[in-house]
């Protein structure tokens, strides 16, 4: 078991050495000469040896004393050289930040963020696993994770809401043409729906009217994926209605692959955040990487 008064004294016991006599070592520490007496005496007393011959005008090592003085001296020197390396990483932090990032999100919107992480610091290395499944943060080792969810479970991690987007229903042309336009969501359990089956209630979709009532749709789920580029690819290929957010669809939107269905009805969101274990004692490399997220992505 470790001694919790292990290092008592010897900060003051080497200062004493440095400065030449106990006057010179009160007056660099900040303290009187009674009270660096009473450590040395203290500190003699724990070890049970002579550290210190003392006359009136000098004090001497005695060769205990020697050889402790050698080995304080050592560990005075590793905490500092120990400090020193904690700030310059506050600085120019290193070793490898694990990351967890839903695919999508990963590879079309935060390629650059990692890009530009890695440029702005050399030392550090990413891990990064793209997956649309929720990783246990905390039990499986990432440093953080990203997650797009209309609200987050309660947990003790720490959540950082970076941006928000509206969830939209979308067909293709080709769909609608073939199977009726829906003017309502009502009507979706009349059509064939492509769900993302990573949701807790994936064939329940939510609409807010435009009073803010909510509405809870039953569909048919003619698809389930876990995988919503896939599920975005079926739907443009016709093969029915989907519900996804925005940031999902917005070049099938440009080119008029998809159409957006009840407009009026597009008042849920999405919410993107950066979840990470704690606050307290913020390691450098998370600190840093929280700070670029929010830079470039926050909205």
């Amino acid at each position: 078991m470790t001694n919790n008064r292990l290092f008592d004294g010897i900060v003051v016991f080497v200062q004493v050495i440095k400065s030449g006599g106990f006057g010179a070592a009160a007056e660099v520490l900040g303290h009187s000469n009674s009270y660096i007496s009473k450590e040395i005496n203290k500190l003699e007393a724990r070890l049970g040896v002579r550290l210190l011959n003392r006359t009136t005008r000098t004090v001497a090592l005695t060769p205990e004393g020697e050889v402790y003085y050698q080995e304080c001296l050592q560990l005075i020197m590793d905490a500092e050289q120990a400090l020193g390396l904690m700030s310059q990483n506050s600085l120019n932090p290193r070793g490898t930040l694990k990351i967890s990032c839903p695919v999508w999100l990963g590879s079309q919107y935060l390629q650059q963020v990692f890009s530009e992480f890695l440029t702005r610091y050399p030392e550090m290395q990413l891990d990064i696993d793209l997956s649309d499944k929720t990783v246990d943060v905390v039990g499986d080792g990432y440093d953080l994770a990203i997650r797009a969810s209309a609200m987050l479970a309660e947990s003790s991690l720490i959540c950082k809401r970076l941006f928000s987007c509206k969830i939209h229903t979308v067909a293709s042309p080709e769909y609608l043409q073939q199977h009726g336009f829906p003017t309502h969501p009502s009507e979706l359990h009349q059509h064939h729906c492509l769900c993302y089956s990573n949701l807790k209630h994936a064939n329940r979709w939510q609409y807010s009217d435009p009073e803010g009532k909510i509405i809870n749709v039953e569909v048919l789920q003619k698809l389930r994926c876990n995988n919503t580029p896939m599920t975005v690819a079926m739907a443009v290929d016709g093969m029915g209605i989907c519900h996804v957010p925005a940031f999902y669809i917005e070049p099938q939107l440009q080119r008029g692959e998809l159409t957006i269905l009840f407009p009026e009805f597009d008042n849920t969101q999405v919410n993107v955040y950066v979840v990470y274990p704690s606050r307290k004692h913020l390691s450098a490399k998370v600190r840093r990487f929280i700070d670029l997220l929010e830079q470039r992505m926050s909205k």
